[in-house]
């Protein structure tokens, strides 16, 4: 069942130059997060009228949220230059060192999948959070001995679709943490609408909230069915955006009025017509669908399960009546059940 899906909150590299151009450069400009941007706002001022650092941030929440954007974000507000690697980047204490000793005073180190780090590397980190310093062993065996490096003052950002996956001890050391939620339709609205202003686009004010309510509650995907519904309009049409052509562009790419494409409509069909609608296993499902664990739970089950489609159990998971009903089905008389 594997295949590319354009609701995959995912980045892609052939979109990283339009995520670019679409990036808002200010809180101001960022739609949506209210709570995080009201908290960073007070954080990040206090730390520039102390003439300090800011302390170290970690974000974490489902792909495609402005994890990546707020990093951006908060170097622009604090003045600084940002650097960015990943966790799968840094394979070796010398990597990390190289980047530690080349941050100038209030630069920002951007950790994309920070809970993909290895244990040395997260080890490095501890001092150099806690102490703004770098210890490097010299020598192996009984002889060895660390020599301690000064390091300027810098701000770690880390960013994780996986916060259970970083320790304690490393999460400890982030002096503020920060929950990316799914955003609110009319938030996805604004930003449909802000974009398509960017990019010039001729959109009807009947489209928008189509493509809105398609995006799964998601920025990034709303910037993508922006592009395949424009491209749409532009082969299929004169170019302008209306909801006809929405409907149009959406029924092609197969991504229904709830923004569920073939892929998630299979995946509840599964779970239905072979296991009775649950509960039923994560491996047995992944084994059912061809799909990976990791992928049905960081892909597919955060978005149904907000949704309302999917429930969580102690036994595994089970569709509700919802997803029945969504699929032109009758849902099954259930007794003695908490799932509706």
């Amino acid at each position: 069942m594997t295949e590319e899906r354009i609701i995959n909150p995912e980045l892609k590299e052939e979109e990283a130059v339009l995520d670019m151009t679409l990036r808002p450069r200010s809180l101001a400009d960022f739609i949506g997060q209210e709570r995080i941007k009201a908290n960073l706002q007070i954080f990040l001022e206090a730390a520039k009228q102390r003439h300090e650092a800011a302390e170290h941030v970690l974000l974490y929440g489902n792909p495609g949220l402005g994890k990546t954007t707020l990093a951006h974000i908060i170097a622009r507000e604090m003045g600084a230059s940002i650097k960015v690697t990943s966790g799968p980047a840094l394979e070796r204490v010398g990597d990390l060192a190289a980047i530690l000793t080349s941050l100038e005073p209030g630069d920002i180190l951007f950790i994309d999948e920070i809970h993909r780090l290895n244990k040395s590397i997260e080890e490095t980190l501890y001092p150099a959070l806690e102490d703004y310093a770098l210890d490097i062993i010299i020598g192996k065996g009984p002889g060895a001995r660390t020599l301690r490096m000064d390091l300027n003052k810098f701000t770690l950002i880390g960013a994780t679709t996986k916060i259970s996956l970083i320790s304690g001890p490393l999460r400890d050391r982030f002096g503020a943490t920060y929950h990316l939620d799914f955003y609110e339709n009319n938030e996805i609205e604004e930003i449909v609408k802000r974009n398509a202003r960017i990019l010039a686009v001729d959109l009807h004010e009947t489209a928008s909230p189509l493509i809105a309510a398609s995006a799964r509650r998601t920025p990034r995907v709303a910037n993508r069915l922006l592009k395949r519904v424009r491209d749409y309009a532009q082969v299929k049409g004169t170019g302008l955006i209306d909801d006809n052509k929405v409907k149009e562009a959406l029924d092609l790419l197969e991504i229904d009025f709830l923004g569920l494409d073939r892929v998630d409509r299979q995946m509840l069909k599964v779970m239905i017509e072979k296991f009775n609608g649950g509960p039923v296993g994560l491996n047995t499902l992944a084994a059912a669908t061809a799909e990976e664990i990791e992928t049905i739970e960081t892909v597919y089950e955060p978005f149904l399960i907000q949704q309302g489609f999917i429930h969580r159990t102690p036994r595994g998971r089970v569709a509700t009546d919802q997803a029945y009903k969504h699929l032109g089905l009758e849902p099954p008389t259930r007794q003695n059940s908490l799932i509706n």
